[in-house]
């Protein structure tokens, strides 16, 4: 089933795409800075997101993590 489809997959990629954006922003800011318009702006966004919401965006990856190690 495509993570389309599958609404916690769905949320699984989110979650990584913030995080991993946030990564790259924080070692290298030039590649996410330059983007900030049309859809590689959604790269900046999402490293925003994970700056601003880092305890919240954290929460969600040991969510995710407990739900996946239980299933």
């Amino acid at each position: 089933m495509s993570a389309l489809f599958n609404f916690q997959s769905l949320l699984l990629v989110i979650i990584l795409m913030i995080c991993t954006c946030t990564y790259i922003r924080a070692v290298a800011p030039g590649i996410v800075d330059r983007n900030k318009q049309g859809f590689l702006g959604l790269f900046w966004m999402s490293a925003r997101i994970g700056e601003r919401l880092s305890p919240y965006v954290a929460l969600a990856c040991i969510v995710m993590a407990i739900r996946i190690l239980i299933q």
